[in-house]
């Protein structure tokens, strides 16, 4: 019985090291996105960030998920983006650099570059998430691309990319390869129809897909009234 308390105290211990250490790691991952982004205006800033991680903990604890490889990839999501990087090979080698310097475990870097290198929306052609913490970590992401924060994203978006807010003319597009999407041949009112009202259908998990609800109906309402005012209705 002793030895069993012996082995159970060791165990607890170690479970608390290996936690302190998960937290260190965290808190190195929080500076250096803060460093990264904290000046971005693209709607990709160090409060999107947050604000994917804080919805990344809720549905992580909701679905069982891993919650650090789930916590670390949210805050490195965006950092060597495509979008907001000049060279993306270069920011994805010094992103792998720094997790492999980080003491993060090899499997958990391994699943953590996998999730945020198939994470991204680019045209909705993508396959799904392997894993559940992938699940995760792309359904609070896309959370952040809807409701009333993402309408303010999207403006933010679109004037960081200097595309119109509306132009009739400018036709939606239903279907388009990843060069096309990423083109910016649109306005900010049609990135509503290509992309940000087709994501509460593509959330994964159960938990994300309740949160969706709400905010696409207040999208739905915004571009009503848009519309209205618009056309001098309102």
């Amino acid at each position: 019985m002793r030895e069993q308390e012996q082995e159970r105290d060791q165990e607890q211990m170690q479970e608390r090291e290996r936690e302190r250490e998960r937290e260190r790691i965290l808190l190195a991952a929080e500076a250096l996105v803060k460093e990264k982004l904290e000046r971005d205006s693209s709607g990709h800033d160090w409060w999107h960030i947050y604000r994917v991680v804080q919805t990344t903990k809720r549905i992580a604890a909701a679905q069982g998920a891993d919650r650090f490889v789930c916590e670390l990839a949210a805050l490195l999501h965006d950092v060597a983006d495509e979008k907001l990087n000049a060279d993306p090979a270069a920011a994805q080698q010094e992103l792998e650099a720094w997790l492999a310097a980080s003491g993060t475990p090899a499997a958990q870097i391994d699943h953590v570059l996998e999730i945020i290198g198939t994470m991204s929306f680019k045209g909705g052609a993508r396959p799904p998430m392997r894993t559940l913490e992938g699940q995760v970590v792309q359904d609070a992401d896309r959370l952040d691309a809807i409701g009333a924060v993402g309408i303010a994203r999207v403006f933010a978006y679109s004037g960081w990319k200097g595309r119109p807010i509306h132009d009739p003319s400018v036709m939606v597009r239903e279907q388009m390869t990843e060069a096309e999407y990423r083109s910016g041949n649109d306005t900010a009112i049609n990135h509503f129809y290509e992309k940000l009202l087709k994501l509460k259908e593509l959330m994964n998990t159960d938990f994300a897909r309740k949160l969706a609800e709400e905010r696409h109906l207040f999208m739905e309402q915004y571009l009503e009234q848009f519309y209205a005012e618009w056309d001098g209705e309102r």
